[in-house]
């Protein structure tokens, strides 16, 4: 066996080049399955209060991120495909998906300035709406900022100790990311339950909920998403030079917060005074 035939099968490339030709998978139709049932779940529960639908789109997207991670983790970590142009594709998909993400909030962000910048007659033609009792910016809302800022920096000090090969800093910094997460989590559901109005109590309401509510759900998928990396963090799957999944979580996890910082800025600040 030649040299140069034994270090492409070292790499799983035998076939002589550094790109990786993925084997069919089921999981991007499982997933466009799960997605739209999900979808359509939250429409329906929103409109009959009909919950089925819901959390069988629920439960096929939970079933494709873990069995989609796994089997990327297990062509990275155990077959060695994930060459520098694998790692820099999967990179820029990463970007792209976040991308999307950012399109998503903007149109959110869109109906509430519409919303708040040209109230109709229908509210009383001012904003916020004056039978609304909004929650004020400094309170709960301010402390969560504070938490949720907070798991940022402890994203970054395991970033930092991770590319410096300091494994025990890896684990605390990303141990203490997920449960700031967490505890932003159980800040919202208190705020939640109990504010001084409903989902259906006009537009202020409407808004507010789907902003912070889809911010909600995106914290609790990065949560998901971190506490994947630290467990591979525990197990030392990751690598001072190689770690493209922490990559990809620490991004969407600053994305989260830039997302919140808007949100709070626009929607608790400005849109309550």
């Amino acid at each position: 066996m030649s040299d140069t035939h034994a270090d492409t099968q070292a790499h799983g490339h035998s076939e002589g080049h550094d790109y990786h030709m993925v084997r069919p998978s089921p999981w991007p139709v499982v997933g466009a399955l799960g997605g739209g049932a999900l979808l359509g779940g939250t429409v329906l529960f929103m409109h009959s209060e009909q919950y089925w639908l819901l959390i069988i789109g629920g439960a096929l997207v939970i079933l494709t991120m873990f069995l989609w991670w796994r089997d990327v983790i297990r062509e990275g970590l155990f077959e060695n495909h994930h060459t520098e142009v694998v790692r820099r594709g999967l990179r820029f998909g990463m970007v792209l998906f976040i991308a999307s993400e950012v399109m998503f909030f903007a149109a959110f962000f869109w109906a509430f300035f519409n919303a708040s910048i040209m109230p109709t007659d229908a509210i009383g033609g001012v904003w916020p709406p004056t039978d609304v009792a909004f929650q004020e910016a400094w309170d709960l809302p301010f402390l969560m900022t504070l938490v949720l800022l907070s798991s940022g920096a402890t994203l970054t000090w395991a970033h930092h100790a991770l590319r410096h090969g300091n494994h025990t800093h890896t684990v605390m910094g990303l141990a203490l990311t997920v449960a700031l997460g967490v505890g932003f989590l159980f800040l919202q559901g208190w705020e939640y339950a109990h504010a001084a109005f409903g989902f259906r109590d006009g537009i202020y309401s409407t808004t507010f909920y789907m902003a912070t509510g889809f911010h909600g759900v995106h914290v609790t998928v990065g949560a998901i998403f971190l506490s994947v990396c630290l467990y591979r963090a525990i197990k030392r799957q990751f690598k001072p030079d190689q770690h493209i999944g922490f990559e990809a979580a620490a991004w969407y996890w600053h994305f989260v917060d830039v997302v919140w910082l808007f949100l709070f800025i626009w929607v608790y600040w400005w849109g309550g005074s």
